[in-house]
């Protein structure tokens, strides 16, 4: 378990913004500083996002796949993003209206599909009316 401390705002911000598309830069402010693996920015009106989120949307596997690796927690959106449509499928049957859900920066669940090419993903959410 990880002490409890407070990261600097500005460190938070950047991690995030960085998982956009600089995978070395991820990995560098992550091996700094271990508590920004699930941290979450406000880009502001409550528009949250982690690193992985931030990585979902941009399509960024690599990132995503890193971040998963070192124990960040999966969402439906990067599930969509890794083509990994048993997770979406279960989550969405358990509750439909989720195939509409908007991920960080309002952007939709089949978006990050797209951005990742999950074709598997892409057609069910397709067949089901997304």
């Amino acid at each position: 378990m990880l002490e409890n401390k407070n990261i600097s705002p500005d460190l938070v911000q950047l991690f995030v913004g960085q998982a956009h598309g600089d995978f070395q830069k991820v990995q560098q402010l992550l091996e700094q500083e271990p508590g920004l693996l699930n941290a979450s920015w406000d880009w502001g009106n409550g528009d949250w996002e982690t690193a992985l989120g931030a990585a979902a949307h941009m399509g960024r596997k690599d990132i995503a796949n890193y971040l998963l690796g070192k124990g960040a927690r999966i969402d439906l959106f990067t599930a969509a993003m890794l083509d990994k449509v048993e997770i979406v499928k279960a989550i969405v049957s358990d509750n439909l209206a989720l195939k509409d859900s908007l991920g960080p920066h309002q952007i939709p669940l089949i978006n990050h599909a797209e951005a990742g090419e999950a074709t598997t993903v892409i057609s069910y959410l397709k067949s089901i009316g997304s």
